[in-house]
């Protein structure tokens, strides 16, 4: 075993003698491993979606070339906008749907630019992706998942009320989805339109726009238990009344007053929500990494500022709530943040210095890291095995079925750059193995019996899990969660959520190896929007595959 890891470090460290005056961030770690998936996608993936069919939407831009995948059947696309780099007739592919299962890719072909833009799942499992840049900006995307290959975009002109160009997008409680902000939008919208099409302004984007940095594109967006969304830009965060308009609590500034947003960009997650049908539900933030003040026009000079190595927590349901700030191990920017069916959260992806945009990135942090939320302070925060490849400047990491995380993208460049550059336009795909996937804790994963695949679950609603075990279960140590899928880009996974299912949720032994555990599904679609989830049983923090349930 030793020397099976001092020749992967060897190969690591031999991978990237090449690269000049570059630090490559890895450290001695014991948890999870990596697995090449492809080699190339021919695209690279700086936008993901997994559906509820188990294939993961990916796409890129158009305006800069041709990728490395052709459409097929003759098809091309014109482009008589995007002029800078992209070609008047396009016949390669800028999107693609990965079948996880299979492995395997088809083409996909989008209209219009989808550079930086947002989205996230419909209640009914399709995937809404708005806005882009030039002629994409107001387009609103439809993708309908099906099993037979066929299925392709749909775009609606003018399906925005406003241009939108590094957004946010959230699932609301009400089947609606919010469009929050974007580069000199100071406001939001939903889709789909209201009556009247309305644009609603929010000052708190003007107040945290920094002068020629801004610093607070993508802003982090979660929904709170009582149905007004948290929204945190740049150093700061407030809870909306989107339904009125209205700002109902002003957080502290996070301590240290640096941002934590596009292009400083860190990331951040809710983290798992507890104890569900009680009155009052607690639920706690976590925002970490980013780059000091500063860092992006220093960046712009060729001066990389070290990363920022702290995170901050805070209970956002809380009367007078105060950030807890902690340290990781390593400065970390362009970080992406995966909430596993455990409840922990994996931080993987990103640099050691510098910010976000075109060649502004240095020092690739390749060792993702483990922070287990119920730990004391101090012992939360676990180095992961490293990965081989640098993920930069549009890279996207999302939570698979089979709680392997997915990793993909990499392109810190204006167009496709393989050769003579210190961190080469990234095709590939790669997957984590959390260290819950070792085969030594098989006879401790369970396997879900009961409900079946795709089951329709109603609010408030006793559930029988039924799993088996092969080895000796420990009857207090089970768990079923729920895992909202993200729309992940820029280092945020839009409407990620975990839920803990409430209940008894001591197992009982039914016979030959198989339990049964009785929980409660989430009240309201304040603590669990409808839509598809994946739900697992986790014992002694190994969870099982996942299963897909739609929640209505």
């Amino acid at each position: 075993m030793a020397q099976t890891l001092i020749r992967y470090f060897l190969f690591v460290n031999l991978l990237f003698a090449s690269i000049p005056c570059q630090k490559i961030l890895t450290q001695a770690a014991i948890g999870g491993y990596w697995q090449l998936l492809q080699k190339s996608i021919g695209i690279s993936a700086m936008h993901m979606q997994l559906l509820s069919n188990d294939r993961v939407i990916m796409f890129d831009r158009t305006d800069f070339g041709p990728s490395n995948l052709s459409l097929p059947n003759g098809k091309c696309r014109t482009d008589f906008i995007n002029l800078l780099f992209a070609i008047k007739l396009d016949c390669t592919a800028h999107s693609v749907e990965y079948d996880v299962l299979s492995n395997t890719f088809r083409p996909l072909m989008v209209q219009t630019d989808v550079w930086c833009s947002s989205g996230a799942l419909m209640p009914d499992g399709r995937l809404i992706q708005t806005g882009g840049f030039n002629d994409g900006e107001r387009r609103v995307r439809i993708f309908n998942p099906c099993n037979n290959g066929a299925c392709d975009w749909q775009e609606i002109v003018s399906g925005l009320a406003t241009r939108r160009w590094y957004a946010t997008n959230h699932i609301l409680p009400d089947g609606r989805q919010i469009i929050i902000g974007g580069r000199s939008q100071f406001n939001y919208e939903f889709y789909p339109k209201d009556a009247a099409a309305n644009v609603y302004s929010l000052p708190f984007l003007v107040e945290t726009n920094d002068r020629n940095t801004e610093n607070n594109l993508y802003p982090f967006v979660h929904l709170n238990v009582d149905g007004n969304l948290f929204i945190f830009a740049n150093n700061r965060a407030i809870l909306l009344d989107y339904a009125n308009n209205k700002v109902v609590k002003t957080y502290p500034v996070l301590p240290g007053g640096d941002p934590r947003n596009y292009p400083s960009t860190g990331s951040s997650v809710l983290l798992p929500l507890k104890n569900i049908q009680v009155a009052y539900i607690e639920a706690e933030v976590l925002v970490c990494g980013g780059a000091p003040k500063g860092s992006f026009v220093q960046a712009s000079q060729g001066d990389f500022v070290a990363a920022l190595n702290t995170c901050g927590r805070i209970k956002i349901t809380d009367p007078n709530p105060q950030w807890i700030m902690e340290t990781m191990p390593q400065g970390r920017v362009m970080c992406d943040m995966i909430l596993l069916p455990n409840g922990n959260v994996l931080v993987v992806n990103g640099a050691g210095a510098g910010t976000a945009g075109w060649e502004y990135g240095r020092n690739p942090v390749l060792n993702p890291v483990l922070y287990r939320p119920d730990n004391p302070i101090g012992s939360r925060f676990e180095q992961q095995n490293p990965s081989s490849i640098p993920r930069m400047y549009h890279s996207t990491a999302i939570l698979l079925r089979d709680g392997r995380v997915l990793v993909g993208g990499s392109n810190p460049h204006a167009y496709y750059n393989f050769t003579g550059v210190l961190f080469p336009t990234e095709l590939s795909l790669e997957a984590f193995y959390p260290q819950y996937l070792d085969a030594k804790y098989s006879n401790l994963r369970p396997k879900i019996i009961l409900p079946n695949s795709q089951a329709n679950l109603g609010y408030a609603q006793k559930v029988k899990v039924r799993f088996m075990v092969t080895g000796t279960l420990a009857q207090n140590m089970v768990s079923v969660t729920m895992v909202a899928p993200s729309f992940t880009t820029h280092s945020f996974s839009m409407s990620q959520r975990v839920l803990v299912l409430g209940g008894d949720n001591v197992a009982v032994y039914l016979c030959e190896s198989t339990y049964e555990v009785e929980v409660t599904t989430p009240n309201s679609g304040n603590v669990a929007p409808s839509g598809y989830y994946l739900l697992f049983v986790a014992h002694q923090d190994i969870p099982s595959e996942g299963i897909w349930v739609h929640v209505q």
